[in-house]
């Protein structure tokens, strides 16, 4: 009598099974999804600070030229115009060289920030009270997220 017995402690299985590789390549491609997540999301990020550095460094420009105009006063709250008042051997008053700055604020906002542009606000001095004039400076800007703005208000003194 020949008995055939198996025994399946004898056979060892060799590589992976079909399951198993399905079962690896749905857990990497999740991990995949979330690492492409984290990458739009920093690009996003990176985009953002970008556009705030412009936004405050044209802030300070607009601020650091009023500084230097302080008799123009409200002027710099009406519309920009081109008085050339950059070209050499020009002479240009405060309000011409406010409305000349405006322009070119708003030339710069709209190059370097997406639908920028900047808005003053003047306060007038007060002197019963004693208060110099004070400027709010507002760069406005659109991102995909909706509508951004930065805004610094600025004494000048010495007028």
């Amino acid at each position: 009598m020949n008995l055939k017995t198996t025994n399946s402690n004898n056979k060892r299985q060799r590589g992976f099974s079909l399951v198993e590789v399905l079962i690896a390549l749905v857990i990497m491609s999740i991990g995949m999804l979330g690492i492409a997540g984290l990458y739009v999301q920093s690009l996003q990020a990176g985009r953002t600070s970008m556009l705030r550095h412009h936004a405050v460094t044209l802030a300070g420009d607009v601020a650091d030229r009023i500084r230097a105009n302080p008799t123009a006063g409200a002027a710099y709250v009406a519309a920009g115009a081109n008085n050339n008042c950059v070209a050499a051997g020009t002479d240009c008053n405060p309000a011409e060289m406010a409305g000349n700055d405006v322009l070119l604020w708003n030339q710069q906002a709209g190059n370097t920030l997406p639908g920028g542009n900047v808005v003053i606000t003047f306060t007038p001095p007060d002197a019963a009270a004693n208060t110099p004039p004070i400027y709010q400076i507002d760069v406005r800007w659109t991102e995909p997220e909706g509508a951004q703005n930065f805004t610094i208000t600025i004494p000048v003194l010495g007028v």
